[in-house]
């Protein structure tokens, strides 16, 4: 069985993921770059909006693709501007940004992780395992308040419209990737099956409305 790419990071332009797409091909790590962007701006604005780059991996690249940005981090963290905004955080921020630092880039959370030792204040190894762990556990609990999303797919669904299949099939089907790689379902099973009973509704009322106007 061929193993699933799934998304590492994502990005808002094209030139910083393949940075990171050309930095894993010089560490023959095997990766895939996904242009998940709207084909049309509806803004027309032309600032980046709906630009969305992902850098694929292995699930079980995971932790080397990691270590292999720690790696890189820890050589470019050696020096940094005087005015970088991460000396301006206090203990509590910087232990708050390294709790949630799938959230940050590679070089922040080592910086921080730098920031505290210096000032007598180092996270252990355990710790930092401790803290993904934690982190792993609250991200694995499903998303909550889908109530307004559900009541919208409901009446969508009997209007017969594509909005209440796209809602029935998210709420049924969507799965987000956790830090480890782990995909699991966004919502709670009750969700779960709100979206599926949405989506047959959705289906059934949208073939109906179809005949009511081909035979009109």
């Amino acid at each position: 069985m061929i193993e699933e790419f799934i998304t590492f990071q994502k990005f808002n332009d094209q030139d910083s993921a393949s940075e990171l797409g050309d930095f894993f091909k010089e560490k023959k790590l095997e990766y895939v770059l996904e242009d998940n962007s709207l084909s049309f701006d509806p803004t027309f604005a032309n600032n980046g909006f709906g630009k969305e780059f992902c850098i694929k991996l292995k699930k079980s690249d995971f932790e080397k693709g990691n270590a292999f940005l720690i790696e890189k981090a820890e050589s470019e963290s050696i020096e940094i501007d005087k005015d970088y905004y991460l000396l301006s955080f206090t203990d509590k921020e910087l232990f708050e940004l390294i709790a949630a630092s799938d959230e940050w880039s590679q070089f922040d959370v080592t910086l921080a992780k730098r920031l505290l030792k210096e000032r007598g204040k180092e996270i252990t190894p355990d710790e930092i395992e401790k803290i993904k762990s934690k982190r792993i556990e609250e991200l694995s609990k499903p998303e909550e308040g889908q109530t307004t999303y559900i009541i919208i797919g409901y009446i969508t669904a009997v209007l017969g419209g594509f909005l209440g299949i796209f809602i029935g099939w998210h709420l049924a089907t969507f799965k987000k990737t956790l830090p480890n790689g782990d995909r699991i379902y966004a919502y709670s099973e009750n969700d779960r099956k709100q979206g599926n009973r949405i989506l047959i509704i959705s289906v059934v009322f949208f073939v109906i409305w179809l005949l009511f106007r081909f035979l009109k």
